[in-house]
């Protein structure tokens, strides 16, 4: 099976009350423990890179191994997807460079400016059959080059999103109704709420269309705690409650970003093992455990929160 987009994904995402994951890719390991995960659980996936990960590994290297996963995972489909397209140029880049899906973010700028860019880029994605993700809303935290301040965060409107949609012909929509990027979502002592109330309001104003959801790590205390066990320094770290994020994805919630679970597995399995084995320099070694340690997260993702297992 070849690249897909995520078009047939949502719908059936949407009709069946679940959510198709979106997991950050940056390195060989983190594509491996993924799609073996999805393989195993035979779940669909979206793989997506963002302009961090682009600057970091090549978009050439990035390209070839989620080709690689495709040719090894043939069961299930795959969608190659852009995180956080800062301009037209990036979006552009990735959509020559064989994307199938491209994240254009042009929520920091003002309505009509965020719309014009977002029409652009949804007309030469659709050019060349690419799909396109917008977004209103911004949030708060920091993940490669987004960063925003918690003061400068704000809910979506649910007012604009009809006209939103229908200007530029979006396939998918991300919103902010209280995730945040990064490891520290929330202050610790304080009771998680996502704004149900304006999902479900957007959700009757677009019948039947998919909402995505940006920002979305619960943050495993166990790796909070091997970190932090292991020379870290990570206190107060919170994420979002698993069961808030299967209520949304029982919503019109179609695909749930989830990238700094994945960090904190690798670097709490890693530096664990630094700590046990302080003879050892064979990055083999300590990448298998590590690899090991996404791939049990991310099936765990799959079967208990975005219920996809068995959906690809």
């Amino acid at each position: 099976m070849p690249l897909v987009t995520s078009k047939e994904m949502f719908e059936k995402a949407y009709n069946g009350g679940y959510a198709v994951g979106a997991f950050n890719v940056n390195n060989m390991e983190i594509v491996q423990a993924i799609t073996e995960a999805c393989r195993e659980e035979k779940a669909p996936v979206i793989l997506q890179v963002s302009k961090g990960a682009r600057a970091y590994a090549n978009h050439t290297y990035l390209v070839k191994l989620v080709e690689a996963a495709v040719q090894e995972c043939p069961e299930i489909p795959i969608v190659l997807h852009l995180d956080h397209g800062p301009d037209f140029e990036t979006c552009k880049a990735c959509i020559d460079g064989g994307f199938t899906s491209v994240m254009i973010d042009g929520s920091s700028k003002p309505f009509e400016e965020n719309i014009e860019l977002t029409r652009r880029v949804v007309e030469y994605a659709h050019a060349h059959g690419v799909v396109v993700e917008g977004e209103l809303g911004t949030l708060a935290g920091i993940e490669d080059e987004v960063a925003v301040e918690e003061g400068h965060a704000s809910y979506t409107r649910p007012e604009e999103v009809e006209e939103f949609v229908r200007r530029t012909g979006v396939d998918s929509l991300a919103i902010a109704i209280g995730t945040s990027h990064g490891a520290y979502k929330f202050k610790p002592g304080t009771n998680p709420q996502l704004r149900f109330d304006i999902l479900e309001e957007i959700s009757r104003r677009l019948p039947g269309f998919p909402i995505v959801l940006h920002g979305s790590s619960s943050v495993p205390q166990e790796y909070v705690e091997m970190i932090n066990a292991h020379g870290g320094a990570m206190p107060g770290a919170i994420g979002v409650p698993e069961d808030q994020l299967r209520q949304a994805a029982g919503l019109a919630v179609c695909k749930i970003n989830i990238d700094s679970d994945l960090r904190l597995a690798m670097t709490g399995t890693i530096r664990k093992f630094y700590d046990e084995h302080p003879d050892k320099f064979d990055p083999r070694e300590y990448l298998k455990p590590a690899r090991a340690n996404i791939k049990e997260l991310v099936r765990h993702k799959l079967k208990n929160v975005l219920g996809c297992a068995g959906k690809a």
